[in-house]
């Protein structure tokens, strides 16, 4: 049973004590050692909440009971619900609150872990939204506790793995702008990494994802004259191939590109050719320039090779995830906590991989940090289950982004494994103000 409900939040330190702290953090450092010992404290609960919420995963458009749990286990207040099934929750007064995302839906895999509290209905959490949930819950808790300033607003967000994108949905509800969101910080469980390490790197860390539909239309016929038809599965695989060139000679060799076909249909009798093929796939591209070359190369090439094949192609790009881009002096400072804290850095780690995350890095200065677990299952395996120290390391991360931005102009060590600082940058990176 989850510790936290029917508790009393104890408030030992004065409300402004955060705020006051804060204010000298550049010179010892001395909130981050509160908040450290404080958040320690309620790391038992969180880990126990999160074995609860694992046990009862609800598929994206579908997570009101785990909405319900989640805010059953935070700090009391008036939540908002948002895009659906999602939710955001004020912890502390009024001005520019720092947001902090947690995911609540899950995966419709069956699970095979064989722990006591594994699923059993058809769905999962195999991509760590339970961990993410109960760290976010003892970060609340933690600030509540000392007085949150600047405040933090808790996005309980629906669709992570679903359509429509749950984080384009609350950017659209205004409910980050009504709370004045001065920046965003999350962080996601990742098997590359090692236990504990967690990777906190300046600019692009996630591409752009958008799916592709192509229909190849030719003429159909029998399959012993071939001669008579235009065969649409002969132009598909030329297609399929030939647009393997966008990636090894239309784009940068530097600029990490992706198109990958991961459907393809065509017929229903081997003695036929069809009248038409279709196939399905994703494009990834690491910047906003590229991905917009990469849609009008590829959808070039498609037309082009249909054409040469006597067919016809038409090509639908539906638009996902934009690339998703951690704010500069966040990923610095954040990276100079986790040092504070013993955590190894990771300044490297970028990926191919999407996460809606990025809407929110469109409208204000964003943190995403990626947290090595101890599991030899990938992501979206039915295998996957972090151990629960993982919920102390995600929720470790998230404090230091919340330290970051909740204090933009901290002293930051003149090195880093990230590189050298920058002087200059937008947004909270600088200390400005930015405009939601």
């Amino acid at each position: 049973m989850n510790d936290f409900r029917g508790r009393t939040i104890d408030r030992p330190v004065d409300g402004a004590v955060i705020g006051a702290v804060i204010g000298a953090a550049g010179e010892d450092g001395a909130v981050h050692v509160l908040l450290r010992e404080a958040l320690r404290r309620e790391l038992p609960a969180a880990r126990a909440l999160r074995r609860e919420l694992h046990a009862m995963p609800c598929v994206s458009g579908e997570e009101g009971p785990t909405r319900a749990l989640v805010l059953d286990a935070l700090p009391a207040g008036t939540a908002e619900h948002v895009a659906g099934t999602g939710a955001v929750l004020r912890v502390g007064g009024p001005g520019p609150a720092v947001g902090v995302r947690g995911e609540l839906d899950a995966l419709p895999l069956a699970e095979r872990t064989r722990v006591p509290w594994a699923a059993t209905g058809g769905a999962m959490h195999a991509c760590g939204h339970d961990v993410h949930l109960a760290a976010v819950v003892a970060l609340a808790r933690t600030l509540d506790r000392l007085g949150a300033d600047p405040p933090l607003l808790v996005v309980l967000q629906p669709r992570e793995e679903g359509f429509p994108s749950g984080a384009s949905d609350v950017v659209g509800s205004g409910a980050l702008h009504r709370h004045q969101v001065r920046a965003m910080v999350g962080a996601h469980v990742q098997p590359l990494l090692e236990e504990g390490t967690v990777a906190c790197v300046p600019g692009p860390v996630n591409a752009s994802s958008d799916e592709f539909r192509v229909v190849v239309r030719g003429v159909e016929g029998h399959a012993a004259y071939p001669h008579l038809t235009r065969d649409p599965v002969v132009a598909m695989a030329q297609v399929i191939v030939t647009a393997q060139q966008v990636v090894s000679r239309a784009a940068d060799p530097m600029a990490p590109t992706v198109v990958t076909f991961g459907t393809v249909n065509a017929g229903t009798a081997p003695n036929a050719v069809p009248g038409e093929a279709v196939a399905r796939g994703t494009l990834r591209a690491m910047s906003e320039a590229r991905r917009q070359e990469l849609h009008e190369r590829f959808t070039q090439v498609v037309e082009d090779v249909a054409r040469a094949c006597g067919c016809v192609a038409e090509v639908t790009i539906l638009p996902g995830e934009p690339v998703l881009v951690n704010d500069p002096g966040l990923a610095v400072r954040a990276a100079a906590l986790l040092r504070e804290q013993g955590r190894a850095v990771d300044g490297e780690l970028r990926s191919c991989g999407a996460d809606d995350f990025s809407h929110y890095a469109s409208v204000a200065p964003s943190l995403m940090m990626f947290v090595g677990v101890d599991t030899a299952a990938g992501l979206h395996s039915t295998d996957f289950l972090p151990g629960d120290t993982a919920v102390d390391a995600v929720a470790e991360s998230l404090l230091a982004g919340y330290l970051a931005a909740a204090h933009p102009r901290a002293r930051i060590p003149p090195t880093t494994a990230a590189g050298s600082p920058s002087t200059t940058g937008t947004g909270i990176a600088d200390g400005t103000t930015p405009n939601l």
